[in-house]
């Protein structure tokens, strides 16, 4: 009897914790958040040619707001609703005005310690990203030519009004004799084309670190790994089939030798979450009163039973889809520079060590409450997996329909 309730304490504990990490659900999955896109060029000395890559319809509502122009919030909400990019930049055009305060006001380029006077070349255009408008303006900057350094400044999106959670600017530049990406944010603002190899490299593996820990998506697909692996060998096989699949894809996308539309991916990882948790709520279903047995299984190359390579399989396909989640993350759907491409292998480092670090913590927690009370262990598993599959079939429904 004690056992009993002690069990069914352990099951309630943990259906609790999950209940509570998914109350953080639609804050956490993604987000609102977006990416902005800048590639620094310098066809002289003294002038650095500025191309931005920006969300069209944030742009749009940002702009109007920090400007005080309804008109265009009005004819660009009007022409992002009716999928008109020709409309889309003439509104831009028509208030090009307010765009420009807007834009030139928070992103900037400076040398010597002083600010280049920017100058727009030629007329918006549209360009799809991700099934997203973006809006792509050219700035021209006159800079002193004496100048061997840049700095480059971004403070776009989010704004005072709360409308983006989280913004992040990917910067590619061949200036001063080099050549180099950057990632900026909130939090590191700026940068300077004289940074360091170190300074790059802890740029874009902050980056991976950084949209793991803020994907729960992700880490509930991790989760969801961890609950149904009974032994080490079992969670460091799924996770490097995960890790391995990801991969390939995420470098497919970056060379531009794979696009799919996010229409598509992220409903896919949101059912790639429900299936991995519901795989393990399955097994236990099916051995009912001896689901404990589930500890002792596991015969054959590399100990795995034949549930636990189809298993593997599966994680290997569902792996694939996340990596296009992740590549979708900079907006990886065009052939990019080999500097930049190194610099998103970086971003992929950044994901493995959260990844592992997550693995390193719950693994062990599961592995002794299994090993001490194996019926305990099966009722925590069961109650997380459960909770997992459940989000993931909401996201699935939310995503498919567009809620």
């Amino acid at each position: 009897m004690f056992r009993a309730a002690r069990r069914r304490a352990c099951a309630v504990v943990a259906a609790v914790a999950v209940a509570v990490l998914l109350s953080a659900a639609p804050a956490l999955a993604h987000g609102f958040t977006s990416t902005v896109y800048v590639d620094l060029t310098s066809p002289e000395t003294g002038h650095v040619r500025t191309e931005l890559g920006l969300e069209y319809d944030l742009l749009v509502v940002s702009a109007a707001d920090s400007e005080k122009d309804d008109p265009l919030f009005q004819a660009g909400t009007a022409a992002f609703e009716a999928h008109d990019t020709a409309e889309q930049a003439a509104a831009l055009e028509a208030h090009a005005g307010s765009v420009l305060a807007y834009v030139t006001k928070r992103f900037g380029v400076t040398a010597e310690g002083k600010a280049c006077a920017p100058v727009q070349d030629g007329d918006f255009r549209i360009e799809q990203r991700e099934d997203v408008p973006y809006a792509l303006l050219v700035l021209d900057y006159r800079c002193p030519a004496s100048a061997e350094a840049h700095e480059v400044r971004s403070g776009l999106f989010p704004d005072s009004e709360g409308y983006v959670r989280d913004s992040k600017t990917v910067v590619t530049y061949d200036l001063d004799l080099t050549s180099g990406s950057a990632a900026l944010d909130a939090k590191h603002p700026s940068f300077s084309t004289q940074q360091s190899w170190a300074e790059r490299f802890w740029e874009f593996f902050r980056l991976g670190a950084e949209h793991l820990l803020t994907g729960l998506d992700h880490i509930l697909f991790l989760l969801a790994l961890i609950a149904g692996s009974r032994r080490l060998r079992e969670i460091v096989l799924a996770a490097t089939t995960f890790t391995l699949a990801h991969s390939v894809t995420f470098i497919l996308a970056a060379l531009g030798l794979v696009q799919v539309p996010a229409s598509f991916v992220e409903p896919v990882i949101a059912l790639s979450i429900a299936v991995v948790a519901g795989w393990h709520l399955w097994r236990l279903w099916r051995r009912r009163s001896h689901a404990t047995d589930l500890e002792q299984l596991g015969h054959g190359h590399l100990s795995l039973d034949r549930a636990g390579w189809t298993r593997l399989a599966v994680v290997f396909c569902f792996g694939l889809v996340h990596g296009l989640g992740f590549a979708a993350a900079l907006g990886i759907d065009q052939a990019l520079s080999w500097t930049l491409l190194w610099s998103l292998l970086v971003f992929n480092v950044g994901i493995e060590f959260v990844q592992l670090a997550i693995i390193m913590v719950v693994f062990p927690l599961l592995a002794l409450l299994r090993h001490r009370q194996p019926a305990a262990g099966l009722w925590t598993t069961g109650a997380i997996a459960a909770g997992v599959s459940v989000m993931g079939l909401v996201w699935f429904v939310q995503r498919v329909l567009g809620i």
